[in-house]
């Protein structure tokens, strides 16, 4: 709508830089190009396969470098479904097809209508819905990915009202401020 601000997510892929515009495309910057280069669409990289088109998120999981897209399309189209969450290879971020021989895939979470935001912290990544906080932990192969629903009933104002401060994070909803260092306070 007109009355939304323009909201970016970006995070480091080692050198290169990983950029969404919130509900649109996926965008990546080679460093080695320099600075006079222009990031353009995941899709559109050389060997890209399935890399998401549309996006709520994009954030890289910093243990096992996972490029990771909430909110994002459904694999084979361009419909977005915001409760998806999408993965690349591990140590590949444009290779999104799920296989037998890497560690792609995606999970739709089961509590909410939409994903509002997602936060890294030192042992799991956070995710926001409209009702819901899960955490999402790396557990390697078969699986790569572990989601649990931490609670229901509670949500973020904004995707910008949550930050992570070492192993504690702190976040606004439409009522009160919360804290999770391992439980909701």
């Amino acid at each position: 709508t007109s009355g939304e601000t323009r909201l970016w997510s970006q995070d480091n892929f080692g050198e290169d830089l990983l950029l969404n515009v919130r509900d649109d495309n996926v965008y990546y910057w080679d460093a080695t190009l320099g600075l006079a280069n222009r990031a353009t669409a995941l899709s559109t990289q050389s060997g890209a396969s399935d890399a998401p088109t549309t996006a709520r998120q994009v954030l890289v999981s910093d243990t096992d470098r996972h490029v990771i897209c909430l909110g994002a399309n459904t694999l084979g189209t361009t419909a977005q479904d915001l409760l998806l969450v999408r993965w690349s290879d591990q140590e590949n971020s444009i290779d999104w097809t799920p296989r037998v021989t890497n560690t792609a895939g995606d999970q739709k979470l089961s509590s909410g209508s939409e994903i509002i935001t997602g936060i890294e912290t030192r042992q799991q990544i956070l995710i926001w819905t409209d009702s819901s906080l899960y955490s999402m932990r790396f557990v390697g192969p078969p699986f790569t990915f572990s989601f649990n629903l931490l609670a229901n009933n509670v949500s973020v104002i904004s995707p910008n009202a949550v930050t992570a401060i070492g192993d504690r994070v702190f976040w606004m909803d439409t009522e009160n401020f919360f804290m999770f260092a391992g439980q909701i306070q």
